[in-house]
């Protein structure tokens, strides 16, 4: 790591934490108005969903798996809505991959089904919106509660995504090439190291990944801002940071 910079490992609390506080402007383009005007389509790749301003220079690429109890903290008392915020703010753009691997392990098909609900959702441009209600109300990861009921019982708090489309890719696994695709790009991210996969959630910034050693910073809403913010400002910075406990 850059010792004497701005970026400071606190190895007590596992925890990233840039200097740095406020917000700049990042422009004349007007920040979003809320989550339902964020930009999503699929990438190219035909695995990534692509959310944010595609001119935003900070990429966040966040690996999930929708029955995973951490991405649930992440996402309902974590850093998600920080990243939100950057992204409304047109500073950063998440690159999702939805994993499924839980399925294997805990038992059941809840994990799949609701990554092909998702993907539905994307479809209908309300991926954004659905993904929070999922995180929102999931289940205890042993329990295998993302049944075709209950998704499409959730898909009733998002305005417009409901309707025969939706109900049957839902119904009918329409995206299960997806959802395989994505799993296999998931595991394919931990390389040789980690060929199940690197964990979820796993956050890669413009290129660099959270070592699993400082994942508490995804957990902490103002640390994660602080981090968004300074990479943000101070992209060239974070290119040279080296995220190695070992060479502490």
């Amino acid at each position: 790591m850059m010792r004497g910079g701005r970026w400071v490992v606190l190895c007590a609390a596992a925890v990233l934490t840039l200097a740095g506080c406020g917000r700049d402007g990042v422009g004349e383009r007007p920040d979003f108005a809320g989550a339902q005007e964020l930009p999503e389509e699929l990438a190219e790749d035909g695995v990534t969903i692509l959310v944010g301003d595609p001119d935003a220079t900070t990429r966040v690429r966040l690996y999930e798996d929708p029955r995973c109890p951490y991405c649930g903290d992440f996402e309902t008392t974590g850093g998600a809505s920080e990243l939100q915020e950057a992204m409304l703010a047109r500073q950063a753009r998440t690159e999702y991959t939805l994993a499924s691997f839980l399925d294997d392990r805990v038992g059941g098909i809840g994990s799949k089904k609701a990554v092909n609900a998702l993907r539905a959702a994307l479809e209908q441009g309300k991926f954004v919106e659905y993904h929070e209600v999922l995180y929102a109300n999931q289940p205890e990861e042993s329990v295998d509660g993302f049944t075709d009921a209950c998704l499409l019982d959730l898909a009733d708090q998002v305005e417009g995504l409901r309707g025969s489309a939706f109900d049957s890719a839902v119904k009918t696994m329409k995206y299960r090439s997806f959802v395989s695709a994505s799993q296999k790009a998931y595991e394919s991210a931990g390389g040789k190291s980690e060929p199940e996969g690197p964990g979820t959630p796993t956050v890669v910034i413009n290129g660099k990944r959270i070592p699993l050693e400082y994942n508490g910073l995804l957990y902490d809403g103002d640390t994660f801002a602080r981090l968004l913010l300074d990479i943000h400002k101070y992209p060239e910075q974070w290119k040279l940071t080296v995220l190695d406990p070992s060479a502490q």
